[in-house]
């Protein structure tokens, strides 16, 4: 049986250079992964950890390649909730420039059947890329559900 693997494909008004930069720059990865910082000096064998805003336990990887302006690839291992047992998946970054936009081919794959992990990053990798075009192309970011409700609590709160 093959394992399961998720792709997802979205055509960005940019450049390789300012794809590349918004997947690896921490401080541009928190504008539009909703406070996530993706942290590496992107170095093949290097640490990468995706620290989130919203749990209190990251998700870790190595990278395993880099070609600049065009291909991205690292493992992906979260450490929180009923997702920390499971084995480290893979995450591949394609970036292929197309006259004034560049295509932008995410493959997450390396999951075991029945994986919580590919369960949940199928909910959120196209939140994230969506975000990460909106971001790009206009400079606004979009936001899941669940974290304009925490927003609005919050704020509702300190009224």
């Amino acid at each position: 049986m093959n394992k399961p693997s998720f792709v997802y494909v979205v055509y960005i008004a940019s450049t390789p250079e300012k794809v590349f930069a918004a997947l690896t720059d921490a401080a541009l990865t928190e504008q539009f992964w909703h406070g996530t910082r993706v942290v590496s000096d992107w170095k093949v064998g290097s640490p990468v950890a995706l620290e989130l805003k919203h749990q209190s336990k990251n998700i870790t990887g190595v990278v395993l390649e880099v070609d600049p302006l065009r291909r991205l690839v690292y493992s992906f291992q979260p450490h929180h909730g009923d997702m920390a047992d499971e084995e480290p998946s893979r995450v591949v970054f394609e970036i292929e420039p197309q006259k004034d936009q560049v295509k932008l081919t995410v493959v997450h794959d390396g999951f075991a059947d029945g994986s919580k992990v590919f369960e949940a990053i199928s909910r959120g990798w196209p939140l994230i890329l969506s975000s990460l075009k909106s971001f790009i192309e206009s400079g606004k970011v979009l936001y899941p559900d669940w974290y304009c409700e925490n927003a609005s609590a919050a704020q509702g709160a300190t009224s």
